[in-house]
């Protein structure tokens, strides 16, 4: 009976163990469900909404193909339909059956007044690349075959082109991951393991119990002999010899000994085998086990531990708030792409190329250097942008354009470079962001409480700034009021030591100006003017958690110094910034110069009792003018 249950121990284990293995083998299904999206118009831009990549769950693998280069970025669905809305472009969605469908969007931005749109015959204008915009969460490019994997969420989709002028890739297909775990495979293969351990030790069991059933059976006694009677007399010694030495040659007492000392060694070796078979057993059973057990697919998945969670700071979203201008890793980019493109304009001396990333008082002040270097040639580069670490991420929540993103990054490898603090605006679709305001600031500055960058902030206008100390619009006018009136003015008390602290380092300077006329006897002979008022930049304002705002100012600070007698000269010779401006060596009637301040402040709610105070500032000399 025992090899009957051994036997259907055995055909059981290969039952259990050739199902585990049949279902990672013959039954394993693909690994991957795919679409391939038509296109049935050419046109220059392919807009495939997230929703046909959000069809089956899991990731999604675009695969694009054709000739020459391949571009596909993808964003905020918002965000490509207003950079497309002056193009004509092929938009793939679901119908009502859930299947891909793909029409054609006309262009829904007209030429205006004035702007000739290109008539019959005519080529029509050459379109716009899409690469390098900073409009996409991310881009990537191609040759020939563009594979990439993402995970888009509600509200994205991605964009499908090659140059904005040759028609775009039609051969497109999305391939989503099948579920391929299969988790009775280490059960089955594990339960097969044990039961085929079982019917080895009922088998062995077996053979025992038939080798102890079939043991040495002796057949009974024969008749006995007659009976005769004993010779009881002793036989001659002769006689017992010979008797004797057939014994001591190997006879019955001889065999019967040496059986005795084989039966020990014999019984020995068959344990020893038999413990090897044991001690075999028990390794395949476990070698079976680590097989199974190398894959977590293999294995059914209960709900894990979930992790305590790190207590934070509880921040209530708005109702209908809308999505930062930009994220994390897209602002990265931006900034990376910023400071090489204003490194490449430095050390080339191209302005223009320099616009394409700054404007305003930023731009002016970078193309006054560029003609002082070009005379100066010992004149330093202008302050690198620091890339490795953004400390501060503060995007604009809105959904319109133009869009404001503040950013305090610095270096983490040179410590001599100061962090940076910079605004950049994104003026509309088709534009990249420029830096407006820019500044240094100490390691030791304490930035005031921010929204988290995943949150954004809003831009304060006029009729916020109500709320604040001191509205945006007059911040500028309230400091140069502390610099030309000092403790009289009425805004004294509202900086903090270091806005203070800054306004009488301008006023220094302003005396020493004075004190070197007179030192150089020109004291009679010349006369000075200082004046500092706000520049026609507006002020750029975000609001902060506390109800404050971090508000970017520019005010132009102005010197003239006039003779005056006619025949006074005001003479460059130990200025070459003023020889290099003004391509002079003297001035009869005068010379003006402007330097820019570029500010960072806090501003502090209404009601706040804290002070204004002064996070950043950034001097640049802006001209030098001959009085005419």
């Amino acid at each position: 009976m025992r090899f009957v249950w051994a036997v259907v121990a055995f055909v059981l284990a290969t039952l259990l163990i050739g199902a585990g293995i049949a279902q990672r083998t013959i039954f394993m299904g693909p690994s991957a469900q795919q679409a391939e999206l038509s296109v049935e118009d050419s046109t220059p831009f392919v807009l495939v909404d997230g929703a046909v990549l959000r069809e089956n769950p899991g990731q999604q693998t675009l695969l694009v193909r054709g000739d020459g280069d391949i571009f596909a970025a993808y964003g905020r669905t918002a965000d490509l339909e207003a950079w497309l809305a002056d193009a004509t472009y092929t938009s793939i969605g679901l119908d009502a059956d859930g299947d891909p469908k793909s029409t054609v969007v006309e262009a829904s931005i007209v030429p205006e007044e004035g702007e000739d749109a290109p008539e019959e015959g005519e080529d029509a204008p050459e379109g716009r690349n899409p690469a390098g915009s900073d409009l996409w969460l991310d881009s990537f490019s191609e040759q020939d075959q563009l594979i990439t994997d993402m995970q888009l969420p509600e509200g994205m989709s991605v964009l499908i082109a090659k140059d904005g002028t040759a028609p775009a890739p039609a051969d497109i297909v999305v391939a989503w991951p099948l579920d391929r775990s299969t988790p009775l495979v280490g059960p089955l293969i594990t339960a097969g393991g044990i039961v085929l351990l079982v019917g080895l030790v009922l088998y062995v069991l077996a053979i025992r119990h038939q080798r102890r059933g079939r043991g040495p059976r002796r057949k009974g006694p024969g008749p006995l002999p007659a009976t005769e009677p004993i010779d009881l007399s002793v036989a001659p010694a002769p006689v017992r010899e010979a008797l004797e030495e057939p014994a001591r040659s190997g006879g019955a007492g001889a065999g019967a000994e040496g059986d005795t000392e084989d039966k020990p060694a014999k019984s020995e070796r068959r344990a020893l085998r038999n413990r090897r078979r044991l001690l075999a057993l028990p390794a395949l059973g476990l070698a079976g086990v680590m097989f199974v057990g190398c894959s977590s697919d293999s294995w059914p998945q209960f709900d894990a531990a979930t992790p305590t969670p790190t207590p934070t700071q509880t921040v209530i979203t708005p109702e209908n708030q809308k999505p930062p201008a930009v994220t994390e890793s897209q602002a990265s980019r931006i900034l990376q792409n910023i400071s090489s493109t204003l490194e490449q304009a430095d050390a080339d001396l191209d302005i223009d190329l320099a616009g394409t990333r700054l404007e305003g008082l930023a731009l002016e002040a970078r193309q006054t250097d560029y003609t002082l270097r070009k005379g100066i040639t010992d004149r330093p580069l202008p302050t690198v942008i620091p890339t490795e670490a953004i400390e501060v991420l503060l995007p604009q929540a809105t959904d319109a354009w133009p869009r404001t993103v503040l950013v305090l990054s610095k270096s983490k490898s040179d410590d001599t470079l100061p962090p940076s603090i910079l605004t950049m605006t994104q003026a509309d679709p088709w534009s990249n962001y420029k830096v407006t305001n820019i500044a240094e600031m100490q390691a030791s500055t304490e930035v005031p409480q921010l929204a988290p960058a995943w949150l954004g902030t809003s831009l304060i206008t006029e009729n916020a700034a109500a709320f604040l100390t001191l509205a945006p619009d007059e911040l500028a006018a309230a400091f140069a009021d502390v610099v030309d009136a000092g403790e009289e003015s009425e805004y004294y008390g509202s900086f903090d030591e270091v806005a203070i602290s800054l306004a009488d380092a301008i006023k220094a300077s302003r005396a020493a100006v004075t004190k070197g006329l007179a030192d150089n006897g020109a004291a009679k002979t010349s006369k000075t003017a200082f004046d500092i008022a706000p520049s026609e930049q507006p002020p750029v304002a975000l609001a902060t958690l506390d109800s404050g705002a971090i508000v970017a100012v520019s005010l132009i600070d102005s010197e003239k110094i006039t003779p005056t007698s006619s025949d006074a000269v005001i003479k460059f010779d130990d200025n070459p910034e003023a020889r290099v401006l003004t391509g002079a060596k003297e001035a009869s009637k005068g010379v003006n110069t402007t330097y820019s301040l570029q500010l960072f402040f806090s501003v502090p709610s209404q009601g706040s009792t804290e002070q204004v105070r002064l996070l950043a500032v950034h001097q640049d000399t802006l001209d030098v003018e001959v009085i005419k």
